[in-house]
């Protein structure tokens, strides 16, 4: 994360050095106005040094403001970016240990306070050099001095470590309580109309809040160490100035030292007890450390790997070779092997949890099998290059998530010309209620009043361009039996002469279909048309 700064770091660090410059030369240079003005000769020229060092701490202040946002604003969106692409080239595996409310949380809060881990680094060592530096001023004025100074300083490191090593493990379990929060939030949002017609609004509320108390407490807990370091600090600090005045009171009255060399030394002593408001350094150094721990879980989510091939002409000829695929112990698909012509209208059949979501997962690719392998016209799915397969594969689900600014938007993310979005909506029979809509296409698809079955005729729409390959995985069973028949009709006569692979309870879309495959338990029970397999009584149980 720091050297994502790039060029801001060295600026903040150049700047962090020329104000550790000036403070440091400023107590000097006013003990020599000091003693000039005691011996009433020379001290303008000191007087107009103090000026001009004053001015370019101020300068170098105002540069050091701008540089660190203008970093951490970078370098915040540098790692948005990263994790954005991480979390969607990761496909749904890549993400399924994630709470969805718990990854926004990481990609936005989280993200922020990770990327101060630059201008926060540099300004901890940069903090360093003015109590060096007064060390060894002090020891050029008087060696007891610095013995003084450096006794009270050891004290001031000590309370500072303790700090940093609480702060560390404080800071992370309140970002993990946070991301917990946003994750209930995101639950329940998803399922609002749910918890409205449960009349469970009352204890979903103390569900999703029921974290505060813990996160309350860890925020006590920061507080308390933040107030008991401070306090340490601001009793140890005094202890430095006083013990350096003593010895420079008494080393001023014997003549080892001028008055001027005494008010120099006093002021680098309270860049030594300064050293207690570093807590609030350590302390974002802390919440960045939390934020880079969290970011990296995310950015150490594996993406799906895409090969550099381009598919052969084809109707897509889709292969399962002896494809199973395990999952938290489980075996989801079982040595499934297949032999699917191009062109065909395939129907997936079987009972709950025979492997049927997961068979057309596996064929769009949106998840790669434990063994085997599934071939797209004689080339394994894990060659073909990422945009050569998404133009060959569509993929519609049963709770279609619509994105885009508009409906057409939703139809065509990729936005292809308008004219093959209207064939996509007409095919699909969603131009029907789309051109209802007082804007139509251009209807914001947040306001759109749409029922379940026009969301699903939208993610048919969506799915519609793919070439050689459509995976529809219960993708028509909200449709009204009448749109189910249309659209059933235009698939099984698809005029482009792909393959068609759909997931259905109904009898009636397998009657339609070339071939059925018949899963139980993640096995292929039988692959024959519908009518050869009616006779069965267990097949016919399928359906209910």
């Amino acid at each position: 994360m720091a050297k994502r700064g790039r060029g801001w770091l060295p600026l903040i660090g150049l700047n962090a050095l020329i104000g550790s410059a000036v403070t440091l030369a400023l107590p000097t240079i006013l003990g020599r106005s000091v003693d000039s003005i005691v011996a009433g000769t020379g001290y303008t020229q000191w007087l107009i040094a103090a000026a001009a060092a004053i001015g370019l701490g101020i300068v170098a202040s105002l540069i050091d403001a701008f540089a660190g946002a203008a970093c951490v604003a970078e370098t915040t969106a540098w790692l948005r970016h990263r994790l954005v692409r991480q979390v969607v080239r990761g496909g749904p595996e890549g993400s399924r240990g994630f709470e969805t409310g718990d990854l926004v949380t990481r990609v936005s809060a989280n993200a922020t306070d990770a990327a101060q881990a630059g201008p926060a680094a540099v300004t901890a060592i940069a903090a360093i050099a003015p109590p060096v530096g007064s060390l060894v001023l002090l020891a050029l004025i008087d060696p007891w001095l610095a013995a003084a100074f450096f006794g009270g300083v050891l004290l001031v490191i000590l309370v500072l470590l303790a700090f940093a090593r609480r702060t560390a493990d404080v800071s992370l379990a309140y970002q993990e309580t946070q991301g917990r929060i946003a994750a209930r939030l995101s639950e329940s949002l998803t399922g609002i109309r749910t918890i409205a017609a449960a009349g469970t609004t009352g204890r979903e509320e103390r569900r999703i809040l029921g974290l505060l108390p813990e996160l309350h407490q860890q925020g006590v807990v920061t507080w308390r160490i933040l107030a008991r370091s401070g306090a340490q600090a601001a009793v140890v600090g005094p202890l430095v100035l006083v013990a350096v005045l003593v010895v420079g009171g008494v080393q001023l009255v014997a003549g080892h030292i001028t008055a001027g060399e005494l008010f120099a030394a006093s002021q680098y002593a309270v860049l030594g007890a300064g050293l207690g408001t570093l807590t609030g350094v350590i302390g974002e150094i802390a919440r960045a450390k939390a934020g880079v721990q969290r970011a990296a879980e995310v950015a150490a989510i594996t993406t799906v790997p895409h090969g550099s091939l381009t598919l052969p002409a084809g109707s897509g000829h889709l292969t399962f070779d002896h494809v199973s695929v395990v999952a938290d112990g489980n075996v989801l698909l079982n040595d499934v092997s297949l032999d699917l012509p191009g062109g065909l209208t395939v129907a997936v059949v079987g009972p709950s949890g025979a492997g049927k979501s997961v068979l057309a997962a596996v064929a769009a690719r949106l998840r790669d099998p434990s063994t085997g392998h599934v071939s797209l016209d004689g080339v394994p799915l894990q060659a073909v290059s990422r945009h050569a397969l998404r133009r060959a594969v569509g993929c519609a689900f049963e709770r279609p998530q619509l994105v885009g600014r508009t409906i057409g938007e939703s139809i065509a993310p990729n936005a292809i010309s308008p004219v093959r979005t209207l064939a996509a909506a007409r095919a699909t029979h969603a131009h029907d209620f789309v051109s209802r809509l007082p804007n139509g296409y251009f209807t914001s698809l947040r306001k759109a009043p749409m029922s379940g079955g026009e969301r699903q005729r939208l993610g048919l729409a969506r799915a519609w361009p793919a070439n050689r390959l459509l995976v529809l995985d219960d993708a028509t069973s909200s449709l009204d039996t009448a749109t189910e028949r249309q659209i059933g009709r235009t698939l099984t006569e698809d005029r482009q002469h792909r393959t068609r692979l759909i997931v259905t309870h109904r009898p009636a879309t397998a009657a339609r279909a070339d071939l059925v495959v018949w899963l139980d338990h993640g096995r292929v029970r039988a692959v024959a048309p519908h009518a050869d397999l009616w006779n069965n009584t267990s097949y016919r149980a399928v359906f209910g």
